[in-house]
């Protein structure tokens, strides 16, 4: 996962490099960060906020499906269109859209590499039964999966942007 936590070498200048270098070469990168039976873990993007975009986070998610969402919804926003909180954003899993409060909190490489401007939005993930993480009898693994903002308004059921669209895995 943190190639700083299992490559104890690794000096932090190095692994600013490897992120810049994987953000030239991409346009973005994931960042994964374990959790704990108390603590969910969570994965980000790095280098979104370079392109006048959110950054997105999902919590409680191992890392191994974390990232593919991650890229996919990443060359999404990069590639054809913004996403706004209170989106519903199809595929597997179904997810909704969130503006985090507090970015400082989670997105700690991000952070340094660009500063206090970071934005963010959580996508947050329904549950393989449909129920998102505010409905009871949401399944989500250890720490369960917190939510980092306040859920949007509906929008008008005629005018929702919803991403029901679900781009291809690329």
């Amino acid at each position: 996962m943190c190639q700083m936590c299992e490559q104890p070498d690794l000096t932090a200048e190095d692994y600013y490099a490897r992120l810049r270098s994987n953000i030239e070469r991409k346009r973005f990168t994931v960042q994964s960060v374990g959790g704990s039976a108390c603590k969910a873990e969570f994965s980000y993007t790095i280098g979104l906020t370079g392109h006048g975009l959110p950054e997105l986070i999902v919590l409680g998610l191992r890392h191994t499906d974390a990232i593919p969402l991650l890229d996919r919804w990443a060359q999404y926003v990069l590639d054809r269109s913004v996403i706004l909180p209170g989106e519903t954003l199809g595929g597997d899993p179904l997810c909704e859209a969130i503006e985090v409060e507090r970015p400082e909190e989670h997105l700690y490489f991000a952070m340094d590499l660009y500063g206090p401007g970071v934005r963010a939005l959580q996508l947050a993930w329904a549950d393989s039964r449909g129920r998102w993480p505010w409905e009871p009898g949401h399944r989500a693994r250890r720490a369960g999966q917190p939510l980092l903002g306040e859920r949007a308004p509906f929008f008008c059921p005629d005018h929702r942007p919803d991403r029901l669209d679900v781009p291809p895995h690329l």
